[in-house]
């Protein structure tokens, strides 16, 4: 499942972005060669609207102008354009005659629109997958200025303590507890002030753990106490005099302050009893408990209370807008974060296995579209980079002519278009490392 979610997601932002391409380049009248979905090295193709058995069926496909396919090599797509050095590298065709249906024939800003046409097409796909989720199912989210902390051994490492309330990162007050370890991360913190046993306690960052930071998922879960709801009907605790809302405070004289506590100490004693103390209003009570053998008591916990928005279809629409620009500015704080090698950022770049990971189990619309906006943004900004044989490289160049009046020569083209393929090969192959690495660790 997570597999065929993979080539779904990416299949469909690959011809939307290529659709953008193709849109403005028809818009021009510029000539399209080929539109195709994932690339056809050689004369292998999984199918072509100029193949044999294709044009049988459809015999005035042999006329169309443009060849629509998808290839066997699944990493990307493309839209071969006429008169425009791409990853084709065809120069046999550049030393031709110019033609006024090709690419370089064309004023500089018609050409810079056909290049950011697939960036936009991805941005504007991305405001209609979010509206579309804040429509149909809201947001919600953990508050947290409700909310406490339950750091890992990184957290406490960086000097967090559980039951913590984080109140400042330097001058930015947090609204959203769940995304509380990304804002440590992207903000290039230096202090984070939290109130600790009723006093504000200042925790100074240490920047050369940011990279852990990023490769350590659940720095900070949520801290809850263990308040009871209900016992479970045919649990051995049936009898035991819980009453709801008691709050379960010490196991054995140990104190558990949240059910991340209980659980470590009930796992270390599974199949025993334990004696648990309980505040019960100003009271504290002990009950004997019995521990089954998976190290669980039989006891419902009360769940804590998030924040839900919900929104008309109108309202949907700017709340749509301004998560798309927020995923985007946040993205690209990543960025500059992987771009910094103090910060050993760029070993959480993945590459389609970290992806996969992303994805449910199970088919779930809700994460399916969220997960596929948020890769619509990247795909986005990663093209907008100003690198030779991406988009922005070429938007780049667009823009030094419109500028400067001078067209970068065709020679000058092709070895930009060489020295960027490189550069993203090598990217690759540190994504498809990264991903090796984490799969053995």
């Amino acid at each position: 499942m997570k597999v065929l979610q993979v080539i779904l997601a990416l299949s469909i932002l690959i011809v939307i972005h290529e659709a953008g391409h193709f849109t403005f380049a028809k818009l021009f009248g510029i000539r399209v060669e080929k539109f195709f979905l994932f690339f056809d090295i050689g004369t292998s193709k999984i199918f072509s609207t100029k193949g044999k058995w294709f044009t049988r069926l459809f015999p005035k496909a042999k006329d169309w102008e443009t060849e629509y396919g998808i290839g066997w090599l699944p990493l990307g797509g493309y839209c071969k354009i006429s008169g425009m050095i791409d990853e084709s590298m065809d120069t046999e065709a550049m030393r031709k005659d110019p033609q006024p249906w090709e690419f370089r024939t064309k004023p500089a800003w018609q050409r810079l629109l056909v290049m950011v046409g697939g960036v936009l097409y991805n941005f504007i796909f991305a405001i209609i997958c979010y509206i579309g989720i804040m429509a149909i199912w809201g947001s919600s989210y953990f508050k947290n200025e409700d909310s406490l902390i339950y750091p890992n051994e990184l957290g406490v490492e960086m000097g967090f303590k559980a039951g913590d309330k984080i109140l400042r990162m330097d001058d930015y007050v947090p609204e959203n507890f769940g995304a509380l370890q990304i804002d440590l991360a992207r903000r290039n913190v230096e202090k984070v002030v939290v109130l600790r046993d009723g006093d504000t306690v200042e925790v100074y960052i240490d920047h050369s753990k940011i990279g852990e930071v990023l490769n350590t998922p659940g720095m900070f879960d949520l801290a809850v106490p263990f308040v009871i709801d209900s016992v479970m009907s045919g649990s051995h605790n049936v009898g035991a005099g819980f009453e709801k809302g008691d709050r379960i405070i010490a196991l054995d004289s140990v104190p558990t302050p949240f059910i991340q506590d209980m659980k470590a100490y009930l796992a270390t004693v599974p199949g025993d009893s334990v004696k648990a103390s309980v505040l019960r209003g100003a009271d504290t009570l002990a009950i004997p408990v019995l521990v089954d053998t998976a190290g669980r008591i039989g006891v419902y916990s009360q769940m804590p209370s998030y924040t839900v928005k919900t929104y008309t279809l109108l309202e949907a629409i700017p709340a749509g807008f301004k998560l798309t620009f927020s995923t985007i500015g946040g993205y690209l704080r990543d960025l500059k974060l992987v771009a910094s090698p103090s910060t050993e950022a760029y070993k959480s770049v993945g590459s389609f296995i970290a992806i996969g990971q992303v994805f449910p189990s199970t088919w779930d619309w809700f994460r399916f579209l969220q997960i596929l906006a948020l890769l619509s943004i990247m795909l986005g900004v990663m093209n907008l980079l100003p690198i030779p044989a991406l988009d922005g490289g070429h938007i780049v160049f667009c823009l030094y002519e419109m500028i400067t009046g001078r067209k970068p020569s065709d020679k000058f083209l092709e070895v930009a278009q060489i020295i960027g393929m490189a550069l993203l090969a090598l990217l690759m192959v540190l994504a498809f490392g990264n991903d090796i690495r984490r799969l053995f660790h």
